[in-house]
């Protein structure tokens, strides 16, 4: 089975308010030394045949992510098993 992982993030200048609240609570667990954080999704599409990239976009841009203050990024994983692990 080929898999194809979508990365779905904010664009850099639309604020992330899930990230902020985060990043305010890690001072609490003694982490100090982290500037910010941003929240994003990870979406996996399995094909039954070989992977299609350039389908695996489509559906990101027409579905998984909204273009106008999202990004995304499309990548194959050779191997799903080691990525889980």
């Amino acid at each position: 089975m080929a898999r194809v992982v979508v990365d779905v993030m904010l664009k850099p200048e639309i604020l992330d308010p899930q990230g902020q609240a985060v990043a305010n609570a890690l001072p609490r667990l003694g982490v100090t030394d982290v500037s910010s954080v941003r929240i994003g999704r990870r979406i996996e599409i399995d094909f039954a045949g070989e992977p299609d990239l350039d389908r695996a976009r489509e559906i990101a841009d027409k579905l998984l992510a909204n273009p106008v203050i999202e990004d995304f990024d499309v990548r194959i994983v050779e191997d799903a098993a080691a990525e889980v692990a």
